[in-house]
């Protein structure tokens, strides 16, 4: 029988989704600073803080490698586990999450070591010149030595929220951020140790996030726990998971390219300060897109649940409530920063230079941004349901097909550099969250009619 608690087929669709997304959505909120305040702080450095900042940036692409390993082994594992429970299968969702947890930790190893190893020649190529790489080094040294952490904090935390614990899941990114809001300020300028400082802040937050997670999923309050005897791995199992996780995978793998293609684009046509302006856009990105996210990563382990429960209706309403939300929340937002970019600006960086340019260059990025909420929807929509192969076609749609040639292109044929790099996002926005929603609506809504049906008629 399929347990009671936490019972998403009961109640209403939008409470079971906002019991989930409100914390969620305050994680969000609470990952974002963990994220960004090394930014702010670094922004705010005496001397040099905009190459400081700019070096900083030129490490997103490999953070978004790091996230992607954590997105294909936690966001694979997670929502397989609100299907298998919502089935009552407990002992599949616990070995599914146990497999889950030894590819985090592999997969953590292994990229430490690659990582330290290709550093200097990856930062050069994601844009970085003489001046900057510096800070870079500087930073992405330390934090390549935490990466198991990154692992653990990010993949697992997703299997506390998949059993319908938002407020632990909340509490374990809160803790980390707390920890990095209060030691960065003295690692940076009291001990004076700089983007150093920054780097060693984080890793040490996300060493307690990890620790948090690991001990409430091997304690008696969850409802699927951690346990050694899952550890084994199955090679269907796996293959399971890193197909499911194979979008979130592919969309933080497809950023980080992107975020390559942006910063050595932007080096050749605009130099340092326009990787600086593109380090402060992704941050005002990951700003904005903080309650998006957490409404649609609040759906999916209703929408998985309900599924597993063969509760289609339910599904639907859920679909409509999360597209209706992103549409109208990401519209508000790109009417806020077309109207005051400059005030998102000031958060990261006060340099006059970066402020002149930095105003013409969010209207560009950020122009149609509703057009993005439609991916987010049918991305977590496809995800929610297990449908692994068409979440992963239209993240590399948008990014690979779409943005990476423009940026490449645009700036030679309408010869307007940084601007015409700037323009890709905008027009890709358009084009892939369309196909991407439009899709959603002509397989998934049909199919969950079918399946209503047949479930009436075998009654």
């Amino acid at each position: 029988m399929t347990d009671t608690k936490n019972d998403f087929s009961q109640g209403s669709i939008v409470g079971n989704i906002l019991k989930l997304a409100l914390p969620m959505t305050l994680a969000q909120f609470i990952n974002v600073l963990y994220n960004i305040v090394d930014r702010v702080y670094i922004g705010m450095i005496p001397e040099n803080s905009t190459l400081a900042l700019t070096g900083l940036g030129l490490c997103l692409p490999i953070i978004s490698m790091v996230i992607a390993f954590a997105n294909l082994f936690g966001m694979g594992g997670a929502p397989l586990c609100s299907i298998e429970r919502g089935r009552g299968n407990v002992k599949e969702a616990e070995r599914i999450m146990g497999n889950s947890f030894v590819l985090l930790m592999a997969a953590g190893v292994i990229l430490t070591v690659l990582g330290l190893i290709f550093k200097k020649p990856m930062l050069y190529l994601f844009g970085a010149s003489d001046l900057t790489y510096p800070y870079a080094d500087q930073y992405i040294t330390i934090y390549l030595f935490g990466n198991i952490f990154v692992m653990i904090g990010l993949g697992m935390n997703s299997f506390i929220n998949s059993q319908g614990f938002g407020t632990i899941g909340m509490m374990t990114v809160l803790l980390g951020a707390v920890a990095n809001i209060i030691l960065d300020p003295i690692f940076i300028f009291v001990l004076d140790m700089g983007v150093r400082g920054a780097a060693l802040a984080t890793i040490i937050s996300q060493f307690l996030s990890a620790v948090w997670i690991v001990k409430f999923l091997t304690g008696k309050k969850a409802i699927i726990r951690l346990k050694s005897s899952c550890f084994r791995l199955e090679k269907y199992r796996v293959r399971n998971i890193t197909g499911l996780g194979m979008s979130g995978f592919t969309m933080s793998i497809t950023n980080s390219l992107v975020q390559i293609l942006y910063n050595s684009s932007l080096q050749r046509y605009g130099g340092d300060l326009y990787v600086g302006i593109m380090t402060v856009v992704n941050s005002v990105r990951e700003v904005i897109t903080m309650p998006v996210n957490g409404v649609t990563s609040g759906a999916q382990p209703v929408m998985g649940y309900n599924y597993g429960a063969e509760k289609y209706d339910r599904v639907k309403r859920s679909i409509v409530f999360v597209s209706i939300v992103s549409i109208a929340y990401t519209t508000l937002m790109w009417i806020l920063i077309h109207s005051f970019p400059e005030f998102f600006i000031r958060i990261f960086n006060r340099d006059a230079e970066l402020l002149k340019e930095g105003v013409a260059a969010m209207r560009i990025y950020y122009f149609g941004f509703f057009f993005m909420s439609l991916q987010f929807a049918a991305q977590s929509v496809f995800v929610a349901l297990g449908k692994a192969r068409k979440a992963v076609f239209f993240s590399v749609f948008r990014k690979v097909v779409i943005v990476a040639p423009l940026i490449l292109i645009l700036p030679v044929i309408l010869g307007n550099g940084p601007a015409g790099i700037l323009m890709s996002e905008p027009i890709s926005n358009l084009i892939g969250g369309c196909a991407c929603f439009i899709t959603m609506l002509a397989t998934v809504w049909p199919e969950l009619g079918r399946k209503t049906i047949d479930k009436e008629t075998n009654k």
